[in-house]
């Protein structure tokens, strides 16, 4: 059998009693913290919460031959991931190939960006497609996540703009509105929120213009973006208080 166990949010506290009760019952405990990480934990924490050994796992580990699925054929193996196990499509893909080897998959589900952005005031069914916004190089500038933001104000949709995680470094909310006014200069007028380190203690939400939020200290990560769409009344008066 193989589990994939959400981890929620923030830290090893936002684990669930059925999680930790799977873990404890594999062979063997894997981690990935490429998709999403827990910024107020650390695997000595994790290890301590479940009284389990926890391997980490490399992106390669997963998105390639991902031996660990393969040991799920004749033992318990449970591979923790940041937020909702599904909420990636990496892990999707690891579903469809455990079952094509025959291998049971069960998921213990947890919470994510994905339905704690409802702390915002924006309705989820007012969100339309999420798109990732990821760091220029020199011979590659993606634009492919603004169109999502266009596709979404067609219909007056909010759109969720998920940050760029690499291994040396983490997109800042700063870094990414320099961005989205560099493809479109007319960006910095729109309305954005920005979503920081949701779930944790010191979590943060500012709304405003995309220019009044260029320069603002958002602290350290994780961090969403919000491109703001019609907004209901409701929306509207829960809002002031992030203004």
């Amino acid at each position: 059998m193989l589990y994939l166990i959400g981890l929620g949010l923030w830290n090893e506290r936002d684990l669930t009693m059925h999680a930790v009760s799977v873990a404890n019952e594999c062979s063997k405990v894997y981690i990935e913290n490429y998709t999403s990480q827990l910024m107020g934990s650390d695997l000595q924490k994790l290890e301590k919460a479940l009284g389990k050994e926890v391997i980490p796992l490399k992106r390669e580990d997963v998105e390639g031959n991902a031996h660990f699925v393969d040991e799920a054929k004749d033992n318990d193996i449970a591979l923790l991931i940041g937020g909702d196990p599904l909420s990636a499509t990496t892990h999707s893909d690891l579903v469809i190939r455990a079952r094509e080897k025959g291998i049971e998959v069960r998921i213990v589900h947890n919470a994510s960006v994905f339905s704690a952005i409802a702390e915002t005031g924006l309705q989820l069914y007012k969100f339309g497609r999420t798109a990732t916004v990821v760091y220029w190089e020199e011979n590659y500038k993606p634009t492919s996540f603004y169109d999502a933001v266009k596709e979404n104000d067609e219909h007056g949709l909010h759109t969720m703009l998920l940050l760029d995680i690499r291994p040396e470094k983490k997109m800042t909310p700063n870094e990414a509105l320099e961005t989205l006014i560099k493809i479109d200069p007319a960006f910095a007028e729109r309305e954005v929120v920005v979503a920081s380190r949701l779930g944790s203690p010191d979590r943060g939400i500012v709304f405003g213009k995309a220019k009044d939020l260029m320069d603002k200290e958002f602290g350290g990560p994780m961090h969403a973006l919000v491109v703001v769409g019609e907004l209901h009344d409701m929306e509207t008066a829960f809002l002031e208080a992030f203004k």
